[in-house]
C-alpha cells in the first residue's frame, strides 16, 4: 500500500451487527511520533476501540511507517501489519487494557525489549511467534521490511497455558497452523458475516489461541471445523508435487484423526481427496496450456501422480469437459 496523502490512507466498511475491517497506511516519514499519533486516532475511530499501547517516542526521525489491514472481531482484533519502518520507545506509562497481544512473523524480525529488570526481552523471527500479556512499556525494533499477523485477543486465551508473561515459539505446529488458517479466514470474510457468526468466529479464535499456546487442538470442536478444513487445504497445497500426499498425511501433519478431517471437509462440499486431485489436475493443466515448455500429456500426468496417461485424461475430462489433447490445440504453442 502507498500513502496518498502525508497522513494515512484509511477505508473501512462494515454491516450493522457484523464485524469490521479496516485498512491505515502511515508509510510516508513524519516528524516525531505523529505517524503513530495518527494511525492511532485511525485506529481507534474505525475499531470502535483504544489501541492497547502507550504513545510512543519515534525520535526526530519519525520511525513509525506501517501499512494495516484488520478486521475486528467482537473483542478480537485480526490485524495484517507490514513494516516499512518502526523503531520506538514509550512515552506512556503502561500499556492500555488488559489484553493478549499474538505476534505470528512471516517476514524480517521483531524485537521487543523490555524497559525494567522485571520485564524480559526477546526477538521474533519469519516461522515464529510470541503470546505476551500487556505489561510493562516495551522498546520495539523491527526489522525494515518485515510482515507480521497480530491478534489482539481477551486475556482468558492464557487459560491453561505454561507461562502467563510471555510463550515464544514456531508457528508450523498443527494447532498454529489451524489457527493461521482461521485468523486469514476471518479477516477475509469478517464484514460479511452477522452477528452470530462474528460471535462463533470469535470464540472459534479465542479456542484455537488457547490450543495453539498448550500446543494441542480440541479437534472435537465442531466450530473449529472450517479453520482446521482451510489449514488443511493450505498443507496440500505446499506439498501437491509430493507423492506421499493423502489424507491420511494430512490428519497427521495436523495432529487429528483422519476422521475428523474428513468431517471438517464435508461442510466444504468436497472430500479430501477430492480437493487435492482437483488441486494437482489445476497445476498439470497450467503447465499443458504453458506458451512454451510444456510436458506431454504422460509427463504431466506421471509428475502430478495420476496412475496413468489414460487416467489423467479421464479424470481431466471431467474436470474441465474436454480432454487434455484438445485444450492443449485450443491454445497453440510460441514458436
Amino acid at each position: 500500500m502507498t500513502a496518498q496523502r502525508p497522513d494515512a490512507e484509511t477505508t473501512s466498511g462494515s454491516i450493522p451487527g457484523a464485524g469490521r475491517t479496516f485498512t491505515a497506511d502511515v508509510t510516508r516519514p513524519a516528524p516525531g511520533a505523529r505517524g503513530f499519533d495518527v494511525f492511532r486516532r485511525e485506529w481507534e475511530a474505525q475499531t470502535g476501540e483504544a489501541l492497547p499501547l502507550p504513545s510512543f517516542d519515534t525520535g526526530e526521525s519519525g520511525a513509525f511507517r506501517i501499512g494495516v489491514r484488520a478486521a475486528k472481531v467482537h473483542d478480537a482484533v485480526v490485524a495484517d501489519v507490514r513494516f516499512t519502518r518502526f523503531v520506538g520507545r514509550p512515552s506512556g506509562s503502561r500499556e492500555l487494557g488488559d489484553r493478549v497481544l499474538v505476534h505470528l512473523m512471516s517476514e524480517g524480525s521483531w524485537r521487543f525489549v523490555g524497559l525494567d529488570r522485571r520485564s524480559e526481552s526477546a526477538t521474533v523471527t519469519a516461522g515464529s511467534f510470541l503470546a505476551r500479556r500487556n505489561g510493562a512499556p516495551t522498546l520495539f525494533d523491527v526489522a525494515p521490511g518485515s510482515r507480521a499477523t497480530v491478534l489482539i485477543l481477551p486475556t482468558s486465551v492464557l487459560d491453561g497455558a505454561h507461562d502467563t508473561r510471555q510463550i515464544l515459539g514456531s508457528h508450523d505446529s498443527a494447532a498454529m497452523r489451524v489457527l493461521r488458517a482461521h485468523a486469514r479466514m476471518v479477516r477475509e470474510t469478517v464484514h460479511e458475516l452477522g452477528g452470530p457468526a462474528v460471535l462463533a468466529s470469535r470464540d472459534a479464535l479465542v479456542e484455537l489461541t488457547r490450543g495453539a499456546l498448550r500446543q494441542e487442538l480440541d479437534d472435537a470442536e465442531p466450530r473449529l471445523a472450517p479453520a482446521l478444513a482451510r489449514a488443511a487445504m493450505l498443507l496440500a497445497d505446499e506439498h501437491l508435487a509430493d507423492p506421499g500426499l493423502t489424507p491420511a498425511s494430512l490428519a497427521r501433519r495436523l495432529n487429528v484423526s483422519l476422521r475428523t478431517l474428513h468431517r471438517a471437509f464435508a461442510g466444504t462440499g468436497e472430500p479430501v481427496a477430492a480437493y487435492i486431485r482437483r488441486r494437482r489436475l489445476e497445476c498439470a493443466r497450467r503447465e499443458l496450456l504453458a506458451r512454451w515448455g510444456r510436458p506431454s500429456v504422460t509427463e504431466a500426468a506421471a509428475r502430478w501422480h495420476f496412475a496413468d496417461g489414460s487416467h489423467f485424461t479421464r479424470a481431466f475430462k471431467r474436470q474441465y469437459g474436454e480432454t487434455p489433447t484438445q485444450a492443449m490445440a485450443r491454445t497453440p504453442r510460441l514458436p
